[in-house]
């Protein structure tokens, strides 16, 4: 993965699960991402409240799905949902740098010391250490990593690995799909795999 700048994108960015199969879906039948584009705008295929938010949906989703090598796509339509949820978290997670380092810091370490909660305090922890480490990080409001704590455990929630209770978050670990796991191993996202499944 080529690290990016950390971004606070996700504060706005919601995990867009049925925008980015339907995105999938259409790369599938033949389509580029510029068709795409152009037909979002004429007929409003993500259903989005605006024109500038169908733009927004786009251009978000658009840049997970060119996060991942296009041997996903067709192994996408052949999963069952919850390996396709964990294939447009992935997207998340390639596409942005400290998510990324979240998932890789926190949730593997939590499933490799076989804690299976993430508290407010563990990503108000991995925000502090950031802030420390990263002087883009520093300049960011409380507000702002609050909203973007939140953000994540959305995204974690509606990828189906955190449970939805109040409190603490429950980790709920992905059972990994075999050719999904081949995959990952193919296109070199050992370190991803490792994130989702606990390994050091």
């Amino acid at each position: 993965m080529a690290r990016k700048q950390y971004s606070a994108g996700m504060v706005k960015l919601p995990f867009w699960f049925s925008e980015f199969k339907k995105m999938i879906s259409l790369l599938n039948s033949g389509m580029s991402l510029s068709e795409i584009k152009i037909l979002n705008l004429k007929e409003n295929i993500f259903s989005a409240p605006t024109e500038a938010r169908a733009k927004q949906i786009f251009n978000t989703v658009s840049t997970r799905v060119k996060a991942l090598d296009s041997s996903f796509y067709n192994l996408f339509e052949q999963c069952d949902i919850a390996s396709q949820k964990l294939i447009a978290l992935i997207a998340v997670m390639e596409s942005d740098t400290l998510f990324f380092d979240f998932m890789y810091e926190v949730y593997r370490e939590k499933l490799i010391i076989g804690i299976d909660e993430i508290t407010d305090s563990d990503i108000s922890v991995f925000f502090k250490d950031k802030q420390l480490q990263n002087e883009r990080v520093a300049k960011w409001t409380d507000h702002t990593l609050k909203t973007l704590g939140k953000s994540y455990k959305t995204v974690l929630m509606e990828s189906s690995i955190l449970d939805r209770t109040s409190g603490a978050k429950k980790i709920m670990k992905p059972i990994m799909d075999q050719s999904l796991e081949l995959n990952l191993k193919n296109c070199g996202m050992e370190m991803t795999l490792r994130a989702l499944t606990g390994v050091r």
